[in-house]
């Protein structure tokens, strides 16, 4: 049957002519405020009959009628000269010099004549010739490269004609798939003989946001199931022609995971989806074997000449495409795997990654257009994490020995670079002296001075980091310039939610704009998407939550009750005080009444502190208290690596010979996303509520919400505390069997807001 695709021209052009390498494992490009700030210089020295931003569209048949491809787009200029000749006018700015451009790109030219094709259908006979010019601004300097051609008709059709030829296979491929997927989509059953409780009601909640093009704010308690009652509703809606896409979106690797999981159980239940896992670039990469920062790597080099192979495999021989899959492939085509898998997540009928790809300014998907928005919903797994990493993607620092080193370093290698970064250095050591004896000042007001110079130092780092190689600083050059992109950037979003701040220590400077509610940005990230779930067995208090994420009176909530019966849980109060100034005190106490548990009913535990400080102390003391016992001790430590964790928590087996005592810090990576199901866990103790500690950005959002009528003390301290309290306590009952006690060591869940707070299924309130 014949298929029809919908593109733009920037998009279809670049996957047929992009070619090249990666520079230094990145995307270089300057910030969207400047190119469009390049583009309306160039638009503004227009003639009087000439048109920007020209709307264009046009329709292409080819393999052989099997598929029409409707493409669209905006021209960046219509010039009319005094003998009726048009030129379609593309406009770009870039850090090379004019030598370096080589008569121009040729996917630049592609774009144009693209444009000069659309023109010359639509105005039909009259047009037999088209000019199609591309102009470059160079930057720093702003100095123009202008190159021209004239094409016929006859020309632009056959190019064109081949470019769509050329885009077809891999059109083709996605179509297929897409048919495929929605046929057994359509047909898909849940994947378990039954629901549970609840689980039925979350589930047809999700379907029903999703096709009311609503949001949903939900509280689903741990045994609801909620990967699977989220994913399986939403490729549904795939099914249904709802969305074309969906993005399930975690704060940590092993909540990733669970989603991999999900999706594996549905193919085996007949679903047919591409899904792809994108993991962090630090992770993923070939580092080991390839110079990455130095611009060597064979993955990086030649990447875009190699891609659209790679993409053709991968998609005709996989469907859940993890991080083992994509490095694979990487490999086999010689491919970063990072930046593949970016490439693949364009492509994909599921996405599994991090928040930042979706509310991060940084870092969201660029390339996605609105209707590709419209079409796609957002699953955000353990949404209680994103008001906190809202808060850090809407925010930006600067620190003043970022910008010395960069001075000396580029000394005699680009004066351009080492004047601006000077420049930098010596506002902070201004700032520095106007902190004064106490180190600090805070204002209300975006720190204009700095934009002022940064904008300099971005333009003449990017064209250090394009044209000077090999100096002992150019790593040290890229993050400095991606730092000043970020401030930018986000000074960008500076409005009433923000404060900016300068701390000092030694000589150290730091200058940060920071985001007190990140709600409303939230919001404006996520708004062009049809439809987002938020979900969590801790999104609680709701009302709080709703506030945070920037719901609206539209949105839906729900709250679904616990499966499990209050029998499986034995919860445990003991009435010590943890606070800072008491814990010396409470020590021996405290040690005490862990090991009575322990040495009562032998198993395994977790046992969560609000730090590690805290939890050397208590441990020291718990020590002394079951010597002779035949009991093991496991400890978190400070930047455990991967192979670290996993054999922490493949330490927790059933049946042990011996106890099993892990000591853990709260909200650290053991207090969340892992689950420790039957007898691989006896009990858990949550030492404290998990109080952030004391401190000038905490400070800062308690004034601020105080400022606008809120209980500022429980937005900055209490609330992301017990969610901590929560998640830690949450890790013992995981499944319908499991029975386990939980010990609350702190006089304050006794006392409210905290004890409220408490999860009902918890059996305090």
């Amino acid at each position: 049957m014949p298929y029809t695709v919908r593109t733009s021209v920037r998009p279809l052009v670049e996957y047929v002519f992009r070619g090249g390498s990666l520079q230094s494992g990145t995307r270089f490009g300057s910030a969207l405020q400047e190119g469009t700030r390049i583009h309306r210089e160039v638009q503004e020295k227009y003639g009087e009959n000439d048109r920007k931003e020209v709307f264009l569209k046009t329709e292409l048949v080819c393999a052989g009628g099997e598929l029409t491809i409707q493409v669209e787009g905006r021209c960046d200029g219509l010039l009319l000269d005094e003998s009726g000749l048009y030129t379609i006018d593309e406009i770009k700015s870039t850090s090379e010099l004019p030598e370096q451009l080589d008569g121009g790109h040729d996917v630049h030219w592609a774009q144009a004549k693209f444009y000069a094709y659309m023109l010359a259908e639509e105005r039909g006979a009259e047009l037999e010739r088209i000019g199609v010019r591309l102009t470059y601004v160079h930057k720093p300097g702003g100095e123009r490269s202008v190159f021209e051609v004239v094409q016929t008709r006859e020309e632009l059709t056959a190019f064109v004609e081949d470019v769509a030829e050329r885009y077809a296979p891999y059109a083709l491929l996605l179509k297929r798939r897409e048919e495929k997927r929605n046929l057994a989509a359509s047909q898909l059953g849940f994947p378990f003989g039954r629901y549970r409780e609840g689980q039925r009601l979350f589930a047809g909640a999700v379907f029903k946001t999703i096709r009311e093009e609503k949001n949903l704010l939900a509280r689903a308690p741990t045994g609801t199931g909620k990967t699977i009652s989220t994913l399986f509703p939403a490729v549904k809606a795939i099914g249904e022609g709802l969305v074309g896409r969906v993005y399930y979106l975690t704060a940590k690797t092993t909540t990733r995971a669970g989603a991999e999981e999900a999706l594996a159980l549905l193919e085996r239940s007949g679903a047919y989806l591409s899904a792809v896992t994108i993991t962090a670039k630090d992770k993923v990469c070939f580092k080991e074997e390839e110079d990455c920062a130095g611009g060597q790597c064979r993955f990086a080099l030649g990447y875009y000449d190699r891609i659209n192979d790679a993409l053709l495999d991968l998609f005709e021989h996989e469907t859940l495409i993890t991080r083992d899959v994509l490095e694979t492939y990487a490999r086999k085509h010689t491919v970063c795997p990072f930046e593949f898998s970016l490439d693949a997540a364009y492509a994909a009928d599921v996405v599994v990654c991090d928040y930042n790809y979706v509310f991060d300014p940084r870092i969201a998907f660029k390339r996605l257009s609105d209707e590709q928005r419209n079409s796609s919903a957002l699953l955000v797994d353990e949404a209680h994490n994103l008001v906190e990493r809202g808060r850090e993607m809407f925010s930006a620092e600067l620190v003043k020995s970022a910008f010395l080193a960069i001075k000396r370093g580029y000394k005699n290698v680009h004066e351009g670079v080492r004047a601006a970064a000077d420049r930098v250095n010596a506002y902070l050591i201004l700032l520095r002296k106007q902190a004064g004896e106490e180190g600090k000042f805070v204002g209300s007001e975006p720190p204009e001075v700095m934009f002022k110079l940064l904008e300099p130092f971005v333009e003449q780092a990017e064209n250090a980091l394009i044209t000077v190689h090999g100096s002992e600083s150019e790593e040290e050059l890229l993050e400095a310039y991606f730092a000043a992109q970020t401030f930018l950037r986000i000074g960008k979003l500076y409005g009433d939610p923000y404060v900016t701040y300068v701390e000092t220590d030694g000589s150290e400077v730091k200058m940060k704009m920071f985001c007190l509610d990140p709600s409303e940005l939230l919001l404006q990230a996520s708004k062009n998407y049809r439809s987002a779930v938020y979900f969590s067995a801790t999104l609680a208090p709701l009302g709080f939550y709703r506030e945070m994420l920037g719901a609206s009176e539209e949105d839906y909530t729900l709250s679904i009750p616990s499966p499990f019966s209050p029998e499986q849980l034995e919860t445990r109060i003991l009435p010590v005080s943890t606070r800072f100034r008491d814990r010396e005190r409470t020590r021996e106490s405290l040690a005490v009444s862990l090991a009575e548990t322990v040495l009562e009913r032998p198993g395994n535990y977790l046992f969560f502190f609000p730090s590690y400080a805290y939890l050397q102390e208590i441990r020291q003391a718990f020590e002394i208290r079951i010597e002779g016992a035949d009991v093991e001790i496991l400890n978190q430590d400070a930047g455990m690596s991967e192979s670290e964790r996993t054999a922490f928590l493949d330490a927790f087996v059933p049946g042990r010979e011996r106890t099993l005592v892990g000591f853990a810090v709260m909200g650290g990576v053991f207090s969340e996303g892992i689950d420790l199901a039957g007898d691989r866990l006896t009990g858990v103790a949550v030492v404290g509520v998990g109080l952030p500690q004391i401190g000038l950005e905490r400070d800062i959002i308690r004034d601020y919400f105080n400022e606008h009528g809120r209980s500022g003390f429980n937005y900055a301290y209490v609330y992301p505390g017990m969610n901590k309290v929560q998640q830690a306590g949450g890790r013992l009952i995981r499944t319908e069997d499991d029975r386990g006690v939980l010990i609350l060591a702190d006089d304050r869940f006794l006392q409210e807001p905290y004890r409220s707070l408490l999860p009902e299924e918890w059996g305090m309130r």
